[in-house]
């Protein structure tokens, strides 16, 4: 499905994973005890800056700070704006 949306500069659209559903010794975690995910997959990518090129790629899996970005709702799925700053890792 393609988005009709296009980062500008060096901003990158990124859909968050899901977040974990219960722990590793098999509680079940409610819905107000969720933290947000850090983890997420590169949907768009802007052109960069001048004289600066984008390291990140569509399809990439990426590590990004707990409160960064922008949240956004386009076409009922939940993205996050950011700038590639704000990235961490490439996983």
């Amino acid at each position: 499905m393609a988005l009709k949306i296009q980062p500008l500069s060096d901003r990158v659209l990124i859909e968050p994973m899901a977040a974990e559903q219960k722990t590793a010794s098999g509680l079940y975690i409610p819905d107000t005890a969720k933290e947000k995910p850090q983890q997420g997959k590169v949907v768009a990518v802007g052109k960069g800056k001048k004289d600066y090129d984008m390291t990140v790629k569509v399809g990439d899996t990426v590590l990004y700070g707990k409160y960064s970005g922008t949240e956004l709702k386009l076409d009922g799925a939940e993205y996050l704006m950011m700038r590639e700053d704000d990235i961490l890792a490439i996983v």
